[in-house]
């Protein structure tokens, strides 16, 4: 944890270093893949030490299959061989550790890279194998067109901004960030009009820095406070079974579910600073004319904290590994997409059984979810009391379907699972 927190924050500082020295008009593309690739396989080095080169590892073998493998084929090569390889690195360390994982492991960056090469795969196949029309607007907007050399693609996955704690971006937004082309690329793509500007503004992400990184400090406080006071562990211990009424756990439940969120927010939120700092992550100007580095976001806290469906809470936590389950599998799947999707995001995390009964829970909650929406909900849009009301219960029972739904996949393991369900 302390490597983790130690390399982040250096991160940071090179990150700032990186925009300013090495910015695109003060070194050529070249430098700056060379440059963020070697920081960042140094970072993994000294955070997980020998076991580092199962990034590597895996990195090459799906650098091997992208230049070898037909085009109608790579995306499942390289999603079998990574996936394939994720699993087989799960399945030791639960052996190795018998549940008692760090909270920081090699799997973290094992799972971000496995993200990205599966997302670049997808789309080198939209590109190059697929005809325009066949593709949505989205596929269409992200396909790559050529196939990376092998400084861009170990750029791509090994670059110091995300190599630690993610997020996963799409290679032609990485690619357009290192040939200084992204801010310009995200404010032509929402029709910036050049009003009283010889040129297109070049916003900075300072005060996008500034911000996340005081979400990350109280995220922290919180974390040192809250999380160590309320395990959730104690939700099923014997003596609290006992002696507490069914309403009373209930609201505990919900308070131990809140204590383990910090831990994440200042994770994410840290890592989303990084690259800010570095200058990637613009993602636009809005109507008022404020510019957003939100491109990167991995959540948004206000949103989560007052979701009035179970859709708007997992729309808002972790998006972007949200965003790559929707483009390498809800969209491409050929039957039951939510079904998969929920699968494929279990399967992701790991082989802890509490991952699976939380996903597989979801899924149900899920369709009940949208099934109450669209048969009760115009019922309740008449009068703006009844409106309050509708989104004061909704928000209830999606926070406890969202504790009642997580809670297994903090825990873990089967037998502490079925003590809380009982």
């Amino acid at each position: 944890q302390i490597n983790f927190v130690a390399c982040q924050l250096f991160a940071l500082l090179a990150a700032f270093w990186f925009r300013i020295y090495l910015g695109p008009t003060h070194a050529s593309s070249a430098v700056r893949h060379a440059f963020a690739t070697l920081f960042g396989i140094y970072f993994a080095v000294f955070c997980f030490g020998w076991y580092s080169i199962h990034l590597f590892v895996l990195v090459m073998m799906n650098y091997g299959i992208m230049n070898m493998a037909s085009i109608p084929n790579i995306h499942r090569y390289s999603f079998v061989v990574a996936m394939g390889y994720l699993t087989l690195c799960h399945i030791s360390r639960i052996y190795i550790f018998h549940y008692g994982i760090l909270t920081t492991d090699f799997s973290g960056p094992l799972m971000i890279i496995t993200q990205k090469i599966t997302t670049l795969a997808c789309q080198l196949h939209d590109g190059i194998g697929r005809q325009a029309e066949e593709l949505t607007a989205e596929q269409n907007r992200l396909a790559v067109k050529t196939k990376p050399s092998l400084l861009e693609y170990l750029s791509y996955l090994l670059n110091f901004m995300s190599i630690i704690a993610g997020p996963c971006s799409n290679y032609k937004d990485y690619v357009a960030f290192i040939e200084g082309r992204h801010v310009h690329m995200k404010l032509l793509e929402v029709n910036w009009k050049q009003k009283g500007y010889d040129r297109l503004p070049d916003p900075s992400p300072t005060g996008a820095v500034m911000y996340k990184l005081c979400i990350t400090l109280v995220s922290l406080i919180l974390f040192l406070t809250l999380t160590r006071n309320f395990p959730m562990a104690y939700i099923i211990d014997n003596e609290f079974l006992d002696k507490t009424p069914f309403l009373s756990r209930l609201g505990y439940l919900y308070v131990v579910t809140q204590a383990a969120k910090p831990k994440y927010y200042f994770a994410w939120t840290l890592a989303d600073a990084v690259n800010n700092a570095a200058g990637y992550g613009f993602s636009g100007v809005d109507e008022r004319g404020t510019f957003h580095w939100d491109l990167l976001s991995n959540l948004n806290i206000w949103n989560i904290e007052t979701a009035t469906s179970f859709k708007m809470y997992i729309e808002n936590w972790n998006i972007q590994t949200a965003a790559w389950l929707k483009r390498v599998c809800y969209d491409r799947a050929p039957w039951y997409p939510t079904a998969l999707t929920f699968v494929l995001s279990a399967l992701w995390h790991g082989i802890y059984p509490g991952y699976y009964f939380t996903f597989l829970t979801g899924i149900l909650i899920t369709l009940a979810a949208r099934a109450i929406r669209n048969n009760c909900r115009h019922y309740f849009l008449s009068s703006v009391p009844l409106k309050t009301a509708y989104d004061v219960l909704t928000w209830a029972v999606t926070q406890l379907a969202v504790c009642y739904t997580v809670a297994p996949f903090v825990m873990l393991a089967v037998e502490p699972t079925i003590k809380f369900y009982k």
